[in-house]
């Protein structure tokens, strides 16, 4: 890794991206991660961001790191539309040295032509590519995503990965793979509380059956449904399993829900919704809780809770997604299952029941891969080659 002098300036970064805190999903919890860091370590850090609430502040300063979101009256899919994002990102631009980017965003295209005429460089990060349930609304949403991000990655001084397996298989990064970084995503989850474990155990468990965890949205792309039809081959060993599901299930945007009502109300039993968790503490405590986490989804860039369960001690299921089965692969945590096979999901998760410890491994060695001291360094490093500092 190129070396930067032990004087080199601090940077004055500008991150753009859709969502922010206090809306807590994978792409906001990254830069959050990533971006108090760099406070940490001297550099001045700017989120540009949709204001999603009306009563958040349009602009503070949260952890060192200062927060200006804007007026986002119109809703498109999961994108906002910011009326006043050209005039402020040109000031915030011309006021930084470099622009972090995150996609999919609407304003992709946008960022690259005030960035390129400000003369600042770019780095974006790829979450992952767009996947919207069929319709031509959405078809058109997706095209036009695209088009926008391609023209930004002609232009961006480097594209940022979550791993080789998802860029070589991503429609996104493969035509633009000279471009693309590699660094695994920012991995930080506290210990889990012992006695509150214990618990969540009690509440959650059902005379004695295993507890089954989910971390993420009720939506279409994460097949929540499979996970729930995988009780039928779970509950011919186990009758007394539960699964319970930690995130917003009612979301706005897509029916998933409501279509999938007819499967929760059949296994409601079994079944348990938190919503969404608020804190990294209670995400731990509720890794820490489940036998075994599953992930069902049919596209998954990375999924940090997959690595957050690990280091909680708490293996996990999940798809053959590219991107996604990269942390059970490289550290043998768990079981990698074909996606859309619900059978074989019950069969995987029935494995890793009965044998624990053969997929159980220490915090340290799940640290060793996913080391969040390296992931931060890789970012300066870029950042700096970006802004020419």
């Amino acid at each position: 890794m190129t070396e930067f002098a032990s004087d080199s300036k601090p940077l004055r970064i500008l991150v753009a991206l859709q969502y922010y805190l206090p809306h807590r999903t994978g792409v906001p919890i990254h830069v959050q991660r990533v971006a108090e860091e760099l406070v940490r370590r001297g550099h001045e850090v700017t989120i540009l961001t949709a204001r999603h609430s009306i009563d958040l502040p349009r602009d503070e300063t949260i952890n060192g790191v200062r927060l200006v979101r804007l007026w986002a009256p119109i809703k498109v899919s999961r994108g906002m539309v910011m009326p006043a994002y050209p005039w402020a990102a040109w000031g915030l631009i011309r006021a930084h040295d470099v622009v972090w980017l995150h996609t999919p965003m609407l304003e992709t295209a946008l960022l690259a032509v005030l960035a390129r005429t400000a003369g600042k460089g770019l780095v974006a990060t790829h979450h992952g590519d767009l996947i919207l349930p069929p319709g031509l609304k959405n078809r058109f949403i997706r095209w036009f995503t695209y088009v926008n991000y391609a023209f930004m990655a002609r232009r961006a001084s480097r594209l940022i990965a979550y791993s080789q397996d998802y860029a070589d298989h991503s429609y996104y990064l493969q035509p633009f793979i000279e471009r693309v970084t590699v660094n695994y995503p920012p991995i930080l989850v506290p210990e889990p509380d012992a006695d509150r474990v214990a618990e969540l155990r009690a509440l959650w468990g059902r005379d004695g059956g295993p507890i089954l965890g989910y971390a993420g949205r009720f939506v279409h792309e994460k097949r929540p449904d499979l996970l729930i039809r995988s009780l039928e081959v779970i509950n011919q060993t186990y009758p007394t399993a539960r699964v319970v599901f930690a995130g917003e299930y009612d979301i706005k945007y897509e029916d998933t829900w409501e279509r999938h009502q007819p499967l929760v109300q059949q296994y409601a039993e079994q079944l348990v919704f938190l919503g969404k968790l608020t804190s990294m503490q209670a995400m731990a405590n509720f890794f820490a809780a489940c036998d075994v986490l599953v992930l069902p989804s049919d596209t998954e860039c990375f999924a940090l809770v997959q690595v957050e369960a690990m280091l909680c001690g708490t293996p996990v299921i999940m798809t053959d997604t590219p991107g996604g089965r990269v942390p059970v692969t490289e550290t043998g945590m768990g079981q990698v299952v074909p996606r859309g096979d619900h059978a074989a999901m019950g069969r995987a998760a029935v494995e890793v029941l009965q044998n624990p410890q053969q997929y159980i491994k220490s915090r340290d060695e799940i640290e060793r891969v996913f080391n969040f001291t390296t992931t931060v360094d890789t970012y300066e490093l870029h950042l700096r080659l970006a802004a020419g500092r």
